[in-house]
């Protein structure tokens, strides 16, 4: 039994023997936390403000416009610049924006259209430093801890998702907007003091400048390579058709007010985080394809479940199951995308994968406000749990070669891929 758990055990090698992860962990940690009481807060500001379930869901349309442009961007800057600068220069432009929040929330009549154009901008701003901070992670571990650090990043963002929607749910409903977000604004100072801490990571020999010829080479990487397309398409499937959080706040007036916001956001992040923690097992399975089919299969199951609960326990235990599921898929996702991808590609790469797993969240709010207009929020939400499920079997018969795919092989090709790109750089330095 003890042999069991120490299988199943979270591993923290990263952070016991890597400093610079170590305070990465801890800057996203921190600011993570205060963006999710951000996360929760404007779009239940816009519900206070209109009451209407498709101006909710147009924010996922304000997000993706400047996302789907800026992922790409952002990429190309992180296979040229250090990343480390680019990761602390958008840290700075979020906490701008999020006193322009505050600001907004102290008026007498605050805005609705600067809650738009700061999703907007804050979404661009995403484009350009999560790329750099995905590209981080390979830098600063070894690649057999990259699962582990994978499975770390997952708990960091889990313990960020609990924490920060349940918060959210109570200062909402008991103080002054205003104060919410200045929660947020606080969190900043100790994220932008851990980042400047950390070393820099200059980009890979002989760096392709940014240009749309930089771009175009990762996107055809992208395309040749089936186990990268799954991930993309899976993720995009589930959470397109799966997301029904615009109508969360519509839920928690049926299931208990807004003080039950915040639990029906904390939720996922509750199953999240026990597969995390549970999450040693991970390291010891090669069939990665296979594992985020599955995975995303019974996110649908999860959601079409808490779309026919009527009970607030039944709903909250239906998305915890949904987010274990969805924890899973991720791990396996991230460990294929940094044990496959070569390092001068791991910007445009992060980028293509930021489209991939944000596209679909922010279509689906879209997709479920619009649904929600004509079946009623449990008929949106059961409807996209449904298509979600066969769609995740539809992508699964339509992909052999990813169900196929296994790890091992995957690492020894980016090995390969490394080592002929450094040599291609030193002959040309040479010449």
């Amino acid at each position: 039994m003890k042999g069991l758990l120490r299988r199943m055990a979270l591993d923290v090698t990263p952070l016991r023997t890597s400093r610079d992860y170590r305070l990465l962990f801890a800057a996203g940690g921190v600011s993570g936390f205060g963006s999710f009481i951000t996360y929760v807060t404007i779009p239940f500001q816009v519900y206070a403000l209109t009451d209407d379930p498709l101006l909710v869901g147009l924010l996922g349309v304000c997000e993706l416009v400047p996302l789907l442009f800026m992922a790409f961007v952002g990429g190309a800057l992180a296979d040229y610049l250090d990343r480390r600068a680019l990761v602390l220069g958008a840290e700075v432009a979020f906490t701008a924006l999020c006193g322009v929040l505050l600001v907004n929330a102290l008026l007498d009549s605050p805005h609705l259209w600067l809650l738009y154009v700061v999703a907007g901008l804050t979404a661009a701003i995403d484009g350009i430093q999560r790329p750099a901070m995905e590209g981080l992670t390979p830098r600063v571990v070894t690649p057999e801890q990259i699962p582990a650090a994978s499975a770390l990043n997952g708990l960091r963002m889990q313990i960020a998702q609990l924490a920060g929607p349940a918060i959210a749910g109570l200062l909402i409903a008991s103080i002054d907007m205003a104060w919410v977000y200045a929660v947020d604004l606080a969190t900043f100072a100790f994220s932008l003091v851990c980042l400047a801490l950390v070393r820099a990571v200059p980009p890979p020999p002989d760096a392709e400048r940014p240009s749309l010829r930089s771009v175009a080479t990762g996107l055809r990487y992208a395309r040749s390579r089936p186990e990268l397309l799954g991930t993309y398409l899976v993720d995009i499937n589930a959470m397109f058709f799966g997301m029904p959080q615009a109508l969360y706040p519509f839920m928690a007036g049926k299931l208990g007010g807004p003080a039950v916001l915040g639990l029906l956001y904390a939720a996922p992040a509750v199953g999240s985080l026990l597969a995390t923690v549970t999450s040693g097992w991970t390291g010891r399975v090669h069939r990665h394809g296979l594992m985020v089919v599955i995975a995303a299969g019974l996110w649908g199951v999860g959601i079409i479940g808490f779309g026919l609960a009527n009970w607030l326990w039944l709903a909250l235990l239906c998305l915890a199951f949904a987010g274990a599921a969805d924890m899973v898929s991720g791990i396996f996702r991230m460990t294929i995308w940094n044990q496959t991808i070569p390092d001068h590609l791991r910007g445009r790469l992060a980028g293509i994968e930021m489209i991939s797993w944000a596209t679909g969240p922010l279509l689906g709010q879209l997709r479920s406000g619009v649904a929600a207009r004509y079946m009623g929020i449990g008929g949106s939400i059961i409807s996209g749990g449904v298509l979600c499920v066969v769609g995740t079997l539809a992508l699964a018969a339509a992909l052999p070669a990813f169900l196929r795919y296994d790890g091992r092989d995957g690492l020894a090709r980016k090995q390969a891929a490394d080592e002929e790109w450094a040599a291609r750089a030193a002959s040309r330095t040479g010449a």
